[in-house]
């Protein structure tokens, strides 16, 4: 993971600028021996924004900024003239990018259009010009306000993949060999569990040039809500997705309580995770023949779609693409939301 291009969080200190003073001022012109007040506001501190970029897919920019600071703004100055207010900086950050308050844990916002702009840390404001202060009993103010002062503090950017559909399964039950069998995306496959240690996204092609977004979150076991493998790092990525589809490799020695197993730590790490759509694929069925799959039937879980299927020999493949895109597709009032049991 040391040399990875994938980062999903980040720590950052992060300061605004000061706003500027405003100006003490007397207009001083010739023949005009008491001019009044015209001293001008000062210029706003500059924000620190971050600006949802849809050709951002990782955090990987900000890893090495560790501290980011904005502009002062300038002081105001004769003349009513207005101090310049200090650059803003622009953070590009990936779609899906949450902002919380380090300190405290407080989620600030979350980032999910492209294009989308939030003030992570607003400038100070500029001060007020003593041509502010006039009044009918102070006709010369001598005085005016200091700008504001800057924000600052550590917060955490982290990024929770936008993506249609999720892949759940243990390790090395062939997530990754499925999306690159549906996509262009092409993650690490080998015969070993732990293969994919980073999630991976592709676009799956549907009939009528339309598509889908698939991740591949790296494989859960039992405890992963508890820290256990890869722990719940990834876990997060799967909350933003609208459809579940967990793989069970066809092999194993029990598959409706492999699927228990899978359900359960969503359920422990986050239980409104229960709430979405969910379609159980048995993956490297091309080991399996017909009179294996009639045994298997029966002792599959109840009420949750299922479908038999091979990445290798492309089995099934269509039909899956169609169960997926029936599911994104539903109407939100038609929508059944499915039992938390493993039925």
């Amino acid at each position: 993971m040391a040399n990875s291009n994938f980062v999903d969080y980040v720590k950052l200190f992060l300061a605004s600028g000061d706003g500027g003073n405003g100006s003490m001022h007397l207009h001083r012109e010739k023949y005009v021996p008491k001019g009044g007040p015209d001293g001008g506001d000062g210029g706003r501190g500059g924000h620190i924004i971050l600006h949802g970029n849809n050709q951002f897919w990782t955090l990987i920019h900000l890893k090495y900024k560790k501290h980011i600071k904005a502009e002062n703004g300038e002081a105001g100055s004769g003349a009513l003239r207005t101090g310049k207010n200090g650059k803003d900086i622009i953070l590009d950050v990936p779609l899906g990018t949450v902002a919380k308050d380090a300190e405290t844990g407080e989620t600030l916002f979350e980032i999910t259009e492209n294009g989308e702009e939030r003030i992570i840390v607003k400038g100070g404001r500029g001060g007020l010009g003593n041509a502010n202060f006039k009044s009918a009993t102070n006709q010369t103010p001598r005085y005016a306000q200091p700008g504001e002062e800057h924000i600052e503090g550590w917060f955490i950017l982290e990024l929770k993949i936008l993506a249609d559909v999720g892949l759940v399964g243990f390790p090395n039950a062939g997530k990754s060999t499925l999306l690159s069998a549906v996509s262009a995306a092409r993650p690490k496959v080998a015969d070993y569990a732990f293969t994919t240690l980073e999630p991976s996204v592709g676009i799956v092609s549907y009939r009528d040039d339309k598509s889908f977004v698939m991740a591949d979150i790296p494989g859960i076991i039992e405890g992963a809500s508890e820290g256990k493998g890869l722990g719940h790092r990834f876990l997060r990525h799967i909350e933003r997705n609208s459809v579940l589809l967990f793989l069970v490799a066809a092999d194993a020695k029990d598959i409706a309580a492999e699927y228990k197993i899978l359900l359960n730590e969503l359920k422990k790490f986050n239980p409104e995770l229960l709430d979405k759509d969910r379609i159980l694929a048995i993956s490297k069925s091309d080991m399996l023949d017909e009179e294996l799959i009639k045994e298997i039937k029966p002792h599959l879980p109840r009420k949750v779609p299922y479908i038999f299927i091979s990445s290798v020999t492309g089995e099934n493949i269509p039909q899956l693409k169609d169960m997926l895109w029936k599911a994104l597709n539903k109407p939100e009032e038609r929508r059944i939301i499915l039992p938390s049991q493993s039925e």
